[in-house]
């Protein structure tokens, strides 16, 4: 067999194989164990759905982080829904967070990666108290413990 034929049989695999050892070394993986209790102060530029909005986080001597934030503890309507009285309980919650958080400072702890990456979940309190027991309290979302979500359709 050639030398060819042997790198076309072994490399694209080895190749894949040292990827995966570097990627499982060095990504900050799911882990429901690993979290920072805070608190992190952090600014709302942007709400997303009724339980998901970006902020930019203070961390240390004004240095600044853009963060995902979903609100831990619930679950709102996607505004990608499956029908129509789901979507108008998307925008309901959405526009309900947007609302209440429009002064934009918000108090993150208990923050850990979110099971979808890209984003952390985290407590969040603005000066008025707890945001997740306030939409909750407004029946724009429902309690959530990172499980399998129902559907909203019908709900």
């Amino acid at each position: 067999m050639g030398a060819r034929v042997r790198m076309r049989r072994w490399g694209v695999p080895l190749l894949l194989l040292l990827w995966n050892n570097y990627i499982a070394e060095n990504s900050q993986a799911y882990d429901p164990e690993r979290f920072f209790p805070g608190p992190v102060g952090a600014t709302v530029t942007r709400v997303i759905d009724g339980d998901t909005f970006e902020a930019s986080a203070r961390l240390w001597l004004d240095q600044r982080i853009a963060v995902r934030v979903r609100i831990e503890g619930i679950d709102a309507p996607e505004l990608r829904a499956r029908c129509d009285s789901e979507r108008t309980r998307a925008q309901a919650a959405r526009d309900y967070l947007a609302r209440r958080l429009a002064d934009g400072e918000v108090t993150l702890t208990a923050l850990r990666y979110d099971k979808y990456g890209g984003r952390v979940d985290a407590h969040v309190a603005d000066a008025r108290g707890d945001v997740a027991a306030a939409m909750l309290r407004a029946r724009l979302a429902r309690a959530y413990d990172g499980g399998r979500r129902a559907g909203w359709c019908g709900a």
